[in-house]
């Protein structure tokens, strides 16, 4: 697998542009979508109006002053219409029938785009196309781009220095410094000394609470998920991705390191295991942001509920890849990916699919759209067209670009798009939290994964 690290040269810095997804969305047969984009010199005079149906709840606002600022430079109206949290694909398939529809939405990757090809304009003639610093990140079926990634992300385990600084200055700790900590092993011997001396370092508990409550518990049924598919997948035959996709069957061969790391966060927590199932993803996050904890799982998406807190410092805010006992970690990464893809309604008529296409180059290369990327919107974005001058500036964000700048580390790829269903998710998020209640057997966890995938799959 190429290092992250390898796309940046000569790009963007402050893109982390992940050649780990290299594959992601392709087929090596041909595509049955004939559907194509407009020219450059599509006429786009009459186009008063366009409609992007947005995703990110968090952000609806900030679009909606880049919405605003577009038509005083352009004269075009950007309608921007946001879907409910966790109802996205509900949304969208109700204003695709409307006539009226979007004309920019959005795709999860290979997945979302077998549901929606026949709405997915080929895009690999397109201006924004040619700025992607990685094609290879690009949703692809046979000659065609349908989807183009527009943020990258990372997560793994976000820690408060100073708390990790005052635990390495006490008697007889497991580790001088973080330096050290570069493995399952090492990490578990250092966390439980710390939860024998929590009392000491002014904490709760080592790790903030590991949200089960149905609907939060994406962070284990989906990203911790992740690792032990990552390291079934990567074969060294094919994508790593691709083979997840088109597995019909899992082994869970790495169920015991996943098993290792979930208990590590469940047994040092600040929450009892019985209160598990009813934390919300932003309980657990208040906590980190109060400093009643020192480590968090979770991207580099969550600093804005860090930095509301107004506890933990910026500098003190870092990173430390997810570790789980598999032979060779020490020179693992974090987790990069992204879910995030831009596309451009096929259906609507072709100065329209210019207009909307002209909207998304403008935000991307526009001294005014670059800045609102980084400062508003807070994308770390896989294009050419930003400079070294226009990094993210928020720390985690920076976090993730320096572990991908790492001599000899090798980053995670996002291998949990293979997941077959949101339905296989929500059978092993429940499962999780029957097992931390005592009500379920890991063995029976994993033979229910197991049985889960097979029948998604068939499905």
């Amino acid at each position: 697998m190429r290092k992250f690290k390898k796309v940046l040269a000569g790009t963007l810095a402050g893109v982390l542009a992940v050649g780990a997804l290299a594959g992601c969305g392709e087929s090596n047969g041909s595509s049955t979508n004939n559907n194509t984009t407009p020219t450059n010199n599509t006429d786009t005079s009459g186009v008063k109006s366009i409609y992007f149906l947005n995703f990110k709840p968090e952000i609806a606002d900030k679009y909606e002053a880049i919405a605003a600022k577009y038509k005083e430079e352009k004269g075009v109206e950007v309608r921007v219409q946001t879907a409910a949290s966790g109802e996205y694909e509900k949304t969208l398939t109700s204003e695709m029938a409307k006539s009226d529809p979007p004309t920019i939405f959005q795709i999860n990757g290979p997945v979302g785009y077998e549901n929606w090809k026949e709405y997915c304009a080929d895009l690999k003639d397109s201006e924004l196309y040619q700025l992607v610093s990685d094609k290879s990140l690009a949703v692809k079926s046979g000659d065609g781009v349908y989807g183009i990634p527009y943020v990258v992300e990372g997560y793994g385990i976000i820690y408060n220095n100073a708390i990790m600084t005052k635990y390495f200055a006490t008697e007889g700790a497991k580790a001088a410094s973080m330096d050290e900590i570069n493995s399952y092993a090492k990490l578990a011997e250092v966390v439980e000394d710390m939860t024998a001396k929590k009392a000491d370092l002014g904490i709760d508990g080592v790790f903030a609470a590991t949200s089960l409550k149905t609907g939060d518990d994406w962070r284990w049924q989906t990203h911790l998920m992740n690792m032990p598919l990552y390291y079934e997948f990567n074969t060294g035959t094919g994508d790593v991705i691709t083979n997840c996709l088109e597995a019909k069957e899992l082994e869970f061969k790495y169920a015991d390191n996943y098993k290792n790391i979930f208990d590590l966060y469940t047994n040092n927590s600040t929450t009892e295991k019985n209160l598990l199932g009813g934390k919300t993803v932003a309980d657990s996050m208040a906590e980190f942001a109060a400093g009643k904890c020192a480590m968090v799982q979770n991207g580099n998406w969550a600093w804005g509920d860090i930095k509301a807190g107004g506890v933990v410092k910026e500098e003190d805010v870092k990173y430390l890849p997810i570790y789980t006992g598999v032979a060779g970690e020490e020179t693992q990464g974090l987790c990069i990916g992204t879910e995030n893809y831009f596309a451009i309604n096929s259906e609507v008529d072709e100065a329209t699919q210019k207009a909307s296409m002209d909207f998304l180059v403008w935000l991307f290369t526009s001294e005014y759209g670059k800045k609102a990327v980084v400062n508003d919107l807070g994308f770390v974005a896989p294009f050419t067209s930003f400079g070294d001058d226009e990094k993210p500036t928020d720390p985690l964000a920076k976090e993730v670009l320096a572990w991908m700048e790492k001599d000899g580390f090798t980053s995670v790829k996002w291998s949990f798009a293979g997941i077959p269903s949101e339905q296989w998710k929500n059978d092993f998020g429940a499962s999780l939290l029957k097992y931390v209640q005592g009500q379920k057997e890991w063995t029976d966890v994993v033979a229910d994964a197991k049985a889960s995938w097979a029948s998604e799959r068939s499905a």
